[in-house]
């Protein structure tokens, strides 16, 4: 086919946005090449054929496809300037933006990927494709390739100086990128401070430590600690023996240039990235650590892991240097997208003397094991030499069905390996989960696990109505019928019925530990949970607003007897790990033709903070930015949110909402095609899952039922899974009641009676989910808090939608409570009342340009 017969039609950049996961998936199945219009330009949505350099993702911008859609227009304005963009899936290449007029000049892609690069003896010049550039691309020889394996070896990089472990991983290998994975307390930065200490101590090879998470003084004592001996506890507190200070001095004279550490604030991957190459001799990068819980002071955290994991597995490639990443989380899903080369997992045993450590690598699974010792008063593990590769081989009883062999649970774990890595496709995402947990369990030969997982796992294949038609596919169905019949989610779980015993959803995604925002407005940055101890204890009496007592009183006087706490043992499993703050549903919108920067902003309290500024092009006309602040977003939701104040049931599929229940549903993302006002899933749509759906609450299950209805969108999108329980919309009322009537008689009083009443109010919500294991609270309902935060967006979007349809230009929608508009006239839409009352807005002025204020409500 020519190039030209493989171009589709030209479309513009706003459909295309619309339409990115469909079009990227034709550039993967089919090769097709889309052209793209912003204004005057032109760009192309090429395969990565088109462009091979593009695979090298360090050589140029790459962006996930959820980042991608959010920043199309701009990334199409760059590739049309000659700037090629490349897109992600997780952290693997799958097309490329590129300029669609030849005239501009795209570097080629031999240079871009290996700048400054020579052929070395024995390559073979590439003689094909001269029009992509002058310089060849260089090709190894088998002899290149045989003579670089006789040359290295197990030694040539360095290793733990724990030799169990190093038996088992054969050292840490230059090039790639190993993950380090373990729960907290279990010890995984220890694994990480060894490699260093025997790195730079023993081979006097140059490491750099980059802590994000402990800090330089961290790091040293316990070197100290490992090294003498001393109690890591008690140098903590700065009591060092002279022998302790003798030794101290003799490390740092012999070791002071080699171990370099970064410990700065704002710690990132591109940020190590850009130091390692300055350091001469460089032998060994330790990051402690990744972290999985989203914290605003942490960039290596939450889900920007994924992205920082691809660029310090090309640091690894492009030094040919090993980097050692420790990781806070077993979680295998967690893990799968982070796509280390190499992964040690570390878990606890029945003996606390001893800690398994479990070696995989990317492509052939579970490779070796090690058992350590934990020296946790001296900040160290010590050999307890290797551990034998369990591989289940013993029989097992596995739930109700056959029992086969352990050969057929290692089979079904390697026919598995395809589609829980990434590299195929075609089955739902909760068999992916279940698989990948699977696999886990196998490595460990956790026959317990394993036949907890099973029953779960035959259910999510039972969802499967055809398999692939590939190689791997009848691998897969074929590896699943030793273990008979998989159970349908009718009969595994009955209508109103709760699971069978040993049944569990044993689904391994986390829970999005992302910080939330309070009821006032502003950025997140400015703080992380936004709860601290004590907040979970009532108000003392005669205090301004009892917000929390207020709040469990009205839980308590339903007749419903709602279920305020999940208990902890059941929270792994069902509905609750597919719940996370992304189903908030909040717009962070900015149309299309305006330019938003982040620019640093000083609070009246020092405190330093980023503030948008938006700049309006001249065809806007003359006006001015009117910002509307909706008071009280979420207090106000609560007077009518639909959620189910009981246990949450799995039923499955289904034809069409029932206005009876109320839960989560896995839907479709309905199209789309406006541009002048966002996506009514707001940033739910930024994360969908394989088959590219998504997880939402009632709120908007009702709010596209609304849109369907007024023929704003097609069709609605089908529920292909759900949990949901009664539906109750009273439950929180008399919160809401009793919030408003406070607020009536505060506001105009002000100061601190009506800070305590604000930050009480907070503080009672955020409760309703806290975040952090150490953080008590009378409630734990995700789907409680969830379905209120997205029952207050929705509300934000449907005022602001009804703005737009009497004429308005909505510039932008932000968070759950914020919106610009231009105002020609200097005055706000009409379809908002000003005033002080829930439901009403405030609304300020300020020239295109200007910072834009933070709420003050």
């Amino acid at each position: 086919m020519s190039r030209s017969s493989q171009e589709a039609g030209a479309i513009n950049a706003t459909t295309a946005r619309n339409s990115l996961y469909s079009l990227v998936k034709l550039v993967e199945e089919e090769g097709r090449t889309t052209v793209i219009t912003k204004h005057k330009v032109r760009a192309l949505l090429a395969p990565l054929d088109r462009f091979p350099a593009a695979r090298a993702t360090d050589a140029f911008p790459a962006h996930v496809l959820s980042t991608a859609q959010r920043d199309f227009g701009d990334l199409v304005r760059l590739a049309a300037q000659g700037q090629p963009q490349v897109l992600l899936r997780n952290t693997t290449p799958v097309a490329v933006l590129l300029p669609a007029d030849p005239s501009l000049d795209v570097p080629s892609s031999d240079t871009a990927a290996h700048p400054g690069a020579a052929t070395a003896g024995g390559a073979v010049n590439s003689q094909g494709n001269q029009d992509r550039g002058s310089t060849p691309r260089r090709l190894a020889t088998l002899g290149d390739a045989i003579g670089s394996v006789l040359t290295g070896g197990p030694a040539d990089g360095p290793t733990f100086g724990l030799p169990g472990l190093d038996a088992a991983t054969g050292g840490l290998q230059r090039g790639k990128l190993t993950l380090v994975a373990a729960r907290p307390s279990v010890g995984g930065s220890l694994l990480g401070l060894a490699a260093a200490r025997k790195t730079a101590l023993v081979d006097h090879g140059v490491v750099l430590y980059a802590a994000s998470g402990p800090n330089r003084d961290d790091v040293f004592r316990r070197i100290i600690s490992a090294e003498t001996g001393g109690e890591y506890a008690r140098l903590k507190q700065g009591r060092l023996t002279e022998q302790e200070q003798r030794v101290a001095q003799q490390l740092s004279q012999a070791a002071g240039d080699l171990l370099m550490i970064d410990d700065g604030s704002d710690l990132t991957a591109e940020d190590i990235r850009e130091t390692a190459p300055h350091m001469e001799g460089l032998a060994l990068v330790v990051v402690d650590r990744l972290q999985a819980a989203h914290s605003a002071r942490l960039p290596l955290s939450g889900d920007r892991l994924p992205e920082a994991s691809q660029v310090l597995a090309t640091l690894a490639r492009t030094l040919h240097v090993p980097v050692l990443a420790i990781m806070d989380s077993d979680d295998p899903i967690l893990l799968g997208l982070l796509d280390a080369d190499v992964t040690l997992t570390l878990a606890p045993t029945e003996d606390p003397a001893r800690v398994q450590v479990t070696v995989a690598e990317r492509d052939f699974g579970t490779i070796g094991s090690a058992y350590l010792q934990p020296d946790l008063v001296h900040a160290r593990f010590l050999d307890a030499g290797a551990a034998p590769l369990e591989r289940a081989d013993s029989p097992a009883e596995l739930g109700s069905s056959a029992a086969p062999s352990g050969t057929a649970a290692m089979e079904l774990a390697e026919a598995a390996l395809p589609y829980t890595s990434g590299g195929q496709q075609g089955i739902p995402a909760a068999l992916t989960r279940e698989l990948a947990a699977w696999r886990s369990a196998v490595a460990r030969g956790d026959q317990g696990e394993l036949q907890e997982i099973l029953p779960s796992l035959l259910q999510a294949a039972a969802t499967v109505s055809q398999w692939p038609d590939t190689h791997e596919g009848h691998r897969l169905a074929n590896a699943l019928r030793p273990y008979g019949k998989p159970e349908s989610a009718d009969t595994a779980v009955g209508a109103g019925q709760p699971a069978a015993a040993g049944v569990t959803a044993a689904v391994h995604a986390p829970a999005d530990n992302g910080q939330d925002q309070a009821d006032a407005p502003g950025d997140e940055e400015d703080d992380e949970d936004g709860l601290r101890p004590g907040d979970e204890d009532d108000e003392p009496e005669g205090h301004v607003f009892p917000a929390l007592k207020i709040l469990k009183d009205a839980v308590d006087r339903s007749k419903m007897h709602p279920i305020k706490v999940i208990r902890k043992e059941e929270r792994a499993s069902g509905p609750w790990p597919l719940i996370s703050e992304h189903m908030d549903g909040e717009p962070r919108w900015a149309h299309p033709d305006i330019t938003v920067t982040r620019a640093p902003h000083i609070r009246e309290n020092g405190k330093r903070v980023r503030r948008d500024k938006i700049d309006v092009p001249g065809s806007f006309g003359e006006g001015v930015l009117c910002l509307i602040d909706r008071n009280g977003s979420f207090p106000s939701a609560c007077s009518a949110v639909p959620l189910a104040p009981n246990k949450l049931l799995h039923t499955g599929p289904l034809d069409a909402y029932d206005k009876a229940g109320a839960g989560i549903y896995l839907i479709d993302i309905p199209e789309w095609t406006r541009t002048d006002v966002p996506h009514p899933l707001g940033r739910i749509i930024d994360r969908p899952d394989d088959d590219g759906r998504v997880w939402v609450t009632t709120p908007h299950i009702k709010q596209l039922v609304k849109l369907v209805r007024d023929n704003h969108i097609g069709a609605m999108p089908t529920i292909y899974d759900s949990w949901t329980g009664k539906t109750n919309e009273s439950l929180f009322k008399p919160f809401y009641e009793a919030t408003r009537k406070a607020r009536t008689d505060l506001v105009q009083v002000g100061g601190d009676s009506y800070k305590a009443y604000k930050t009480r109010l907070s503080i009672a919500l955020r409760l309703l989910w806290p975040k952090r294991p150490s953080q008590r609270s009378p409630f734990w309902r995700p789907d409680w808090r969830m379905s209120m935060v997205a029952e207050a967006s929705v509300r934000h979007w449907s005022v602001a939608f009804r703005a737009v349809q009497e004429g308005h230009q909505l510039l932008a929608l932000r968070n759950v409570d914020a919106a610009v508009f231009w105002a020609p006239d200097g005055t706000a839409p009409p379809t908002y009342r000003i005033g002080t009352s829930f439901g009403e807005v405030k609304a300020k002025f300020v020239q295109p340009g200007e910072i834009i204020p933070e709420g003050d409500d």
